[in-house]
């Protein structure tokens, strides 16, 4: 094993996307797989990561705990596992990508925090091609703005059906990147009964929960006469572990901030 690669931990390896990242780690002649995290009750626990993943052994077992020495931990979990691995990571100012999605206004808080002495790439989505399309979004928003006619925005967004956060991180920071440009004030979760009139001050979202979508987004941008659809679709898990590998690269190089994927990208 050549000692140039970056030794990458992998926090919430067991799970539907940290088994990506983990495989991903494993083919990629950059990286080296160095630790897999999962939680303490785990029955996964002591398993070889590369078996779980399906990669085949790679002789580094799940732990529950960061005892080895890494360049940068991926963290695929839970919301609920935040401080888990937040606090080694800011204790030991260990680079961070955190593609966990679903936190409070206080976790936010937290790892905003801990940015200011430990690098950290934080994004809605890991997507590379989710974040090309949020650069456009903000374009389109940014030209569209005063149309005299008014523009109305509805963001429609389709996932498994296993997620549990509605809308999703990536839908909400769509919105969040419109508002920015347009100035809405009301975003609005769904409609039934006679809601009235559609204001032009709202973004609307609908979440869409079928099947094993892993994750498609369409943002209309609705006009007297014409209609713009901004779509991205996800067709395998690995869009999403292929962007964090390449914020965990990005990462080890910088200084202590909160870091964006447009950062990654450069846009």
């Amino acid at each position: 094993m050549s000692e140039s690669r970056l030794k990458i931990a992998v926090n919430g390896a067991a799970g539907r996307m940290g088994q990506r990242v983990v495989a991903l780690t494993l083919a990629d002649t950059e990286l080296q797989l160095a630790a897999a995290l999962e939680y303490s009750g785990s029955k996964r626990l002591g398993q070889d990561a590369g078996e779980v993943c399906g990669a085949g052994k790679c002789g580094v077992s799940i732990t529950s705990e960061l005892t080895d020495r890494v360049d940068a931990v991926i963290d695929f979990s839970l919301p609920e596992a935040l401080d888990t691995i937040l606090g080694p990571c800011e204790e030991r100012k260990i680079p961070l990508v955190i593609a966990t999605t679903g936190y409070t206004d206080e976790q936010r808080e937290r790892i905003a925090a801990a940015a200011q002495s430990t690098p950290i790439v934080m994004a809605p989505s890991m997507s590379l091609a989710v974040n090309l399309v949020m650069k456009l979004v903000e374009d389109a928003a940014r030209a569209l703005k005063d149309n005299p006619a008014g523009v109305d925005v509805e963001i429609i967004e389709r996932h498994h059906r296993f997620k549990e956060d509605a809308p999703s991180g990536t839908a909400l920071h769509f919105g969040k990147i419109v508002a920015e440009q347009m100035g809405q004030q009301d975003h609005v979760h769904g409609r039934s009964g006679r809601p009235g009139k559609r204001p032009h001050g709202e973004i609307g979202y609908h979440a869409v929960r079928t099947g094993d979508n892993v994750g498609e987004h369409t943002i209309v941008f609705g006009m007297m006469g014409e209609t713009i659809d901004l779509t991205v679709r996800g067709h395998t898990r690995d869009s999403y572990a292929y962007g964090a590998l390449a914020a965990a690269k990005y990462i080890v190089s910088k200084g202590a901030g909160l870091y964006s994927m447009k950062d990654v990208l450069g846009l």
